[in-house]
């Protein structure tokens, strides 16, 4: 099964959903605490369209917005929908054991809402605005809704509004018999009405432990194997994706899992999905610099390169200090600075080339490689310098440092503020190199434990976690320069080193937020949660 688009009016990414409430539905839940109704449910059908061009014709229960946690900051936010098919091409399915997809439509570390959505895949078409509406300097100028132009500069056309997930894997994942749960959370620039901010970090990571926490303690009320449920996100939806499923049931987060009311259950995951995830956020700047920093903007102009030169070597003293092993079957050994742009050429880069040039017909190929005259193709393989790949890829999104601005003007600078700050600095360079006039030129002393709180890398290096996930599916496109492509290249290397089972690839000519084999993933998540889909013995009552 793959990815198409659905016949229907409203289309998100190629793919139109199409769902209108029965005449079985039953009343609105009206649970007071964090106990699922099972009966609360709105009947809906839709079509999904696959990768091979199959309509289907799913039926689905849904459940809207339930609230996850007994103490709510904002319930808005902190709410999630629930759908269960329970018929697929008018045979009836059964999912009480299926796996869980946990698709969250996270963006720039924004908000995201699940309130307005009417179906399955709704809250990657936008949500609503709660009590508090997004604020302040770098964040969101209108509610998660807002355009992409106006409320988050990564989002194009893979991505959601604010720079997100699409929701091609929900409707993917409905129509193979899964489970589909998305969650909101609270995000960077939310505001309340005594002028405080509520969603920075670890705001987004702590409400969808909640999430989880709220879906485990209701195991066997629930639909789905709340044992089995297999995260999802892109960009700083993809980063959290990989956190949720890092530090699984670590004690770093109980104090602010119990203040807002989370159940008592555990909050980890089985498996990971991630789409050009941006995280190691501490060691971001570094790592972009390394890979995209002689690569000029958009304009033609060169970053300064001194800063640059700062930020290299600041990631070759970091990625020696990890000792990361290259994946199976790479050919490499210690992973550093001097060698990490032929490891990601050979392990990642001209595998998908090859893989891109190998699907085109004789004439697409030869027109191809015509116009890109860098890569050698020998008839099986193509091959190519870092120095042409980078040229290929062309002009660096981001000016330096990408991530810890010295004008505080990044979207991480407002995720890493204080309830009462917009912005902060939340790296030492940053700060030391402050431009808006700060009367200190350290990171403030709480710093430190939120980096902890928002990196997987600090569950899967500094106190590696038992309870993390041990299945990880990362993505991401060849072309995307919103980050470095060694984020993910580590924290591949990371998981794969401790023992986990990783698939990991890269979309050739793809940019930021690219899912171009999301047939695949919904294949994947079968085979690694040992899920066989069952019907029931009798046909549904509309085939």
């Amino acid at each position: 099964m793959g990815i198409g688009a659905t016949a229907g009016a409203a289309a998100v990414g190629g793919i139109a959903l199409t769902a209108h409430a029965s005449t079985g539905s039953t009343s609105k839940s009206t649970d007071a605490g964090l106990v699922f109704d099972p009966a609360a449910y709105t009947e809906l059908t839709t079509t999904v369209t696959d990768t091979e061009g199959t309509e289907h014709a799913v039926t689905y229960h849904f459940w809207k917005a339930v609230t996850y946690v007994s103490k709510p900051v904002d319930a808005t936010y902190q709410s999630l929908n629930v759908s269960v098919p329970v018929e697929i091409d008018g045979t009836a399915v059964d999912a009480s054991d299926a796996p869980i997809l946990f698709a969250n439509s996270v963006g720039g570390y924004m908000p995201s809402s699940v309130a307005n959505a009417t179906g399955v895949g709704g809250a990657s078409m936008g949500g609503g605005t709660g009590g508090g509406a997004p604020s302040g300097s770098s964040s969101p100028t209108a509610s998660p809704t807002a355009s992409p132009s106006a409320s988050a500069p990564g989002a194009n056309g893979n991505t959601n509004a604010t720079g997100g997930a699409m929701n091609t894997n929900q409707l993917l994942a409905l129509a193979a018999g899964y489970v589909v749960v998305e969650p909101g959370a609270r995000g960077r620039g939310l505001k309340n009405s005594a002028g405080e901010y509520y969603g920075s970090a670890p705001a987004v990571i702590v409400d969808l432990k909640a999430a989880v926490r709220y879906l485990r303690s209701n195991k066997g009320r629930i639909p789905g194997d709340v044992d089995r449920i297999v995260s999802a996100g892109t960009s700083a939806g993809g980063a959290v994706s990989t956190l949720l499923g890092a530090s699984g049931d670590s004690p770093l987060y109980d104090k602010y899992l119990k203040e807002i009311g989370a159940a008592d259950a555990s909050d980890a995951i089985f498996a990971v999905g991630a789409w050009c995830p941006i995280t190691d956020l501490e060691h971001a700047d570094g790592a972009y610099e390394w890979n995209w920093g002689t690569n000029a903007l958009s304009t033609g102009e060169q970053v300064d390169q001194s800063v640059s030169k700062d930020l290299r070597s600041q990631f070759a003293e970091y990625q020696a200090k990890l000792r990361l092993r290259g994946l199976r079957g790479s050919g490499f050994g210690t992973l550093t600075a001097r060698n990490y742009d032929e490891y990601l050429l050979k392990q990642y880069l001209e595998p998908s080339a090859t893989t891109y040039l190998a699907a085109l017909s004789d004439s697409e190929r030869e027109t191809y490689l015509a116009k890109n005259t860098f890569i050698t193709w020998d008839g099986r393989k193509a091959t190519f310098t870092w120095a042409g790949y980078l040229a290929h890829v062309g002009a660096r999104k981001k000016s330096v440092p990408a991530f810890d601005a010295f004008d505080l003007s990044a979207g991480e600078n407002n995720e890493f503020g204080s309830a009462t700050t917009a912005n902060r600095h939340f790296t030492a360079y940053g700060a030391r190199n402050d431009t808006t006039g700060l009367s200190t030129k350290r990171v403030e002393s709480d710093i430190p434990e939120l980096l902890r709180l928002m990196n997987p890398m600090y569950h899967l290096v500094e106190k590696v976690n038992g309870k993390r996930s041990r299945h990880w599916w990362i993505r991401l496109g060849t072309n995307d320069t919103d980050t470095s492509h060694v984020i993910s290249a580590n924290l591949a290397a990371r998981a794969e080193n401790l023992g986990d089972d990783v698939n990991h690839l890269y979309y050739w000519d793809q940019g930021h937020g690219a899912n171009t084999d999301p047939g695949d993933f919904i294949t994947w998540m079968a085979k690694v949660t040992g899920y066989k889909k069952t019907k029931k013995t009798r046909t549904a009552r509309n085939a």
